[in-house]
């Protein structure tokens, strides 16, 4: 299986840099593992809703050049259906079932994805209602990544 993490701009905290490497390296046993970054946008704190729609729609033509056709596409948004650990799994195993050997998840910057990325998504996967830093969903999203290919192989780690 390969697995591609589209992300808009690049990873600063050695810390988050650090996990990010450790999965990265434990997931290399279960999947080829691609993480793309995407510049992110200048946005200023007061933008209008009209400004926020054409950096949203900047970084989303960016992130649409790494989409290609084939490609299982999973975006991260908060209004996404939330999973358990063992239901991603299951979306992973259902996904292979159906002939794709391809998921690739989106990870948008800190005014969310574009309309026309969200409106590619084959599935939108929420974590939680609440905000997480982009650059540390990286992490989070990799973590679950790893912890359902564990669950998969009926490996411990999950419990």
């Amino acid at each position: 299986m390969n697995i591609t993490i589209i992300s808009v701009g690049k990873i600063k905290e050695k810390f988050i840099k650090l996990g990010i490497d450790e999965y990265t390296k434990r997931l290399s046993r279960y999947c080829k593992i691609n993480l793309i970054e995407v510049p992110d946008e200048k946005a200023p704190e007061n933008l209008s809703v009209v400004e926020m729609e054409i950096v949203k729609n900047k970084e989303g033509e960016s992130i649409s050049k790494h989409i290609k056709d084939g490609m299982y596409v999973i975006d991260l948004v908060i209004k996404g259906k939330m999973l358990t650990s063992e239901e991603l799994a299951d979306k992973f195993q259902e996904v292979t079932l159906k002939g794709n050997s391809h998921i690739t998840f989106i990870i948008g910057g800190s005014l969310g994805l574009s309309q026309n990325i969200i409106n590619r998504a084959d599935f939108k996967l929420s974590f939680s209602s609440m905000t997480f830093p982009h650059q540390l969903m990286k992490l989070i999203l990799l973590e679950q990544i790893y912890r359902g290919f564990r669950i998969i192989k009926g490996e411990p780690y999950h419990k």
